[in-house]
């Protein structure tokens, strides 16, 4: 990808500068908790991230009018720039007081992170993420942040490590970093950046998030991308984070941008996607970017009454701020369900642009030429219809959100369709809704809805389960069972696609072969209890043939 090494926060430091565990929660949700893929705020109510970052330790003078113009587009949230004196000048305990009094006066959840590791392994300048960590539990900091967790996130490092540190040792340090952290006493929800500058192109945060998870003794940390250049087309942007999405884990979009390093970024599939999953975004960033990065600027000379292009479609588009943020009920907001803010999901159909993406509609066909009737969707834990007309993804049904069937059905055990049978019908078309792009299909194809196809062989069930395609790809899992009455240690997945279907990544497996391929359990997932089932997940490319959905062996 172009200018992967050449990160935006480099370029802007020479221009400025010269939840508990989801089953174990405590019933008084005492500060910000992870439950599964959701944010729950210190109510207990369900909670996404609409805001924005703000570059406090470079512009100290522009924070009270700064986060009063933040505030006043809508945004529920705002990620604030510190520095732990090792780049720039140190934020003491003072100024973080004040910080986090200024984001409780404007009604801001207060995302807090430490700078100065940015690209460390690549950047001269940056520090080892144990500095930031140190930087925490430094006295001062420390009782700072102490009693405000009911309105503090500690994201830990900003962007902590560049291009060049393996996936080992991204994991290690963050694992190592966190017990520092809860060791220390800390037990706010904390908040991990993505390795490569963030953006995480080598997948060393995707692939080892639920290593990192499990280290968490309190399991309260969300995850943090960073999207740029990388993400330059919807079908990345689904992909990562539906990789997320299936596996119950929570993700936030730290940091994205409309352009970056003059290279386009898919902000309209960013923004969809957020808003169909659930998911936070915080855009970068308010103002102050330089002349290396002022297509990054959110406003105009911080002049909150001149919006730039990148941030007029932030905060008013569709899916933007002012039309999705909710507040926090800790602040007064409406307790409301996530799923008042979900909307249906379509699969984009081309993988080249991001104007080829669907768009999001609130009617679907009134003439499906198919229907389910009944059940209720337990998505990771949280209870919603089966929708009527919608086959996959989300819908919007009788004025609530509502899971398609099949969308439903693939979710790994203990979750998915509980009661409701089905008859022989399902929708044929979804009608095209207002959308920035001109060419979105009105119509889902075959290839796009979910499929799945199951073998079972010596106690052992295998089910290939394909969530979305964009035509030229698609993304899925394989779920193995153990259907026998005793523990099964060491499962092996054997597959082989008849035409022209590919894998070209895949995630909390080993995989090995190219046709037939051959998966063999992680750690953490290799062996299975009676009647239970893990997964892993894959990213394949049609290359031209149609999707397929092979039978599986199991072992």
């Amino acid at each position: 990808m172009k200018n992967l090494t050449t990160p935006k926060h480099h370029l802007l430091k020479k221009t400025a500068l010269a939840l508990i565990a989801s089953a174990m929660i405590a019933p008084a949700f005492a500060g910000w908790t992870v439950n599964g893929t959701q944010v729950l705020d210190p109510n207990g109510n369900k909670f996404v991230f609409r805001g924005v970052n703000h570059a406090h330790t470079w512009f100290s003078d522009r924070l009270s009018q700064s986060l009063k113009d933040i505030a006043a587009t809508g945004a529920n949230s705002v990620r604030v720039v510190l520095s732990n004196g090792t780049q720039w000048t140190r934020n003491n305990g003072a100024d973080v007081t004040n910080v986090i009094n200024q984001c409780k006066a404007n009604k801001l959840v207060c995302v807090l992170e430490v700078h100065d590791s940015t690209g460390y392994g690549e950047s001269a300048g940056a520090t080892h993420i144990s500095r930031a960590t140190e930087y925490w539990l430094s006295s001062d900091i420390k009782a700072a942040i102490t009693g405000q967790e009911d309105y503090v996130i500690v994201n830990i490092a900003n962007e902590p490590f560049g291009n060049s540190t393996s996936a080992a040792t991204y994991t290690a340090d963050h694992i190592t970093a966190i017990r520092a952290l809860r060791s220390g006493g800390l037990t706010h929800m904390l908040m991990v950046d993505a390795a490569n500058w963030g953006q995480d192109w080598s997948n060393a945060m995707r692939d080892n998030a639920p290593s990192i998870l499990a280290a968490d003794t309190l399991k309260n940390t969300i995850f943090s991308v960073h999207m740029y250049e990388v993400y330059n087309n919807a079908s990345i942007v689904q992909s990562y984070l539906n990789s997320f999405q299936t596996r119950g884990l929570a993700v936030v979009v730290g940091e994205f941008g409309a352009e970056h390093s003059g290279s386009n970024v898919a902000e309209e599939a960013i923004l969809q996607y957020a808003q169909d999953m659930g998911i936070g975004y915080l855009g970068w960033s308010w103002s102050g970017n330089g002349s290396c990065c002022v297509q990054l600027d959110i406003v105009n000379n911080w002049n909150a009454a001149s919006l730039s292009t990148w941030g007029n479609y932030l905060i008013n588009s569709a899916n933007g701020i002012k039309a999705t943020s909710k507040l926090a009920t800790n602040f007064g907001g409406a307790t409301s369900s996530v799923a008042s803010s979900i909307r249906s999901s379509v699969a984009p159909s081309s993988s080249s642009a991001p104007s080829s993406i669907a768009p999001t509609s609130s009617s679907r066909s009134s003439t499906p030429s198919s229907v389910a009737n009944g059940g209720t969707c337990n998505w990771y834990g949280n209870r919603y219809p089966i929708c009527v007309t919608t086959a996959s993804g989300w819908g919007w049904e009788n004025q609530q959100s509502c899971v398609g069937r099949t969308s439903c059905a693939a979710l790994p055990a203990p979750w998915g369709i509980e009661g409701g049978t089905t008859s022989s019908t399902a929708p044929s078309s979804i009608p095209a809704s207002s959308s920035r792009s001109s060419v979105a299909p009105s119509s889902v194809p075959a290839s796009s809805r979910a499929s799945s196809s199951t073998a079972t062989t010596g106690g052992v069930s295998c089910t290939f389960v394909v969530s979305n395609s964009w035509g030229s790809g698609y993304t899925g899992a394989i779920r193995v069972t153990n259907t026998g009455t005793s523990t099964k240690s060491g499962w092996t997945a054997n597959w082989n696609y008849s035409g022209s279907n590919r894998i070209t990544s895949s995630w909390n497996a080993t995989l090995s072969g190219n046709n037939p391929y051959t998966a063999t359990g992680a750690s953490w997932n290799s062996t299975i209890g009676a009647g239970q089932t893990v997964e892993f997940g894959f990213q394949a490319n049609t290359n031209g043939g149609g999707v397929e959905t092979p039978a599986v062996t199991c072992r």
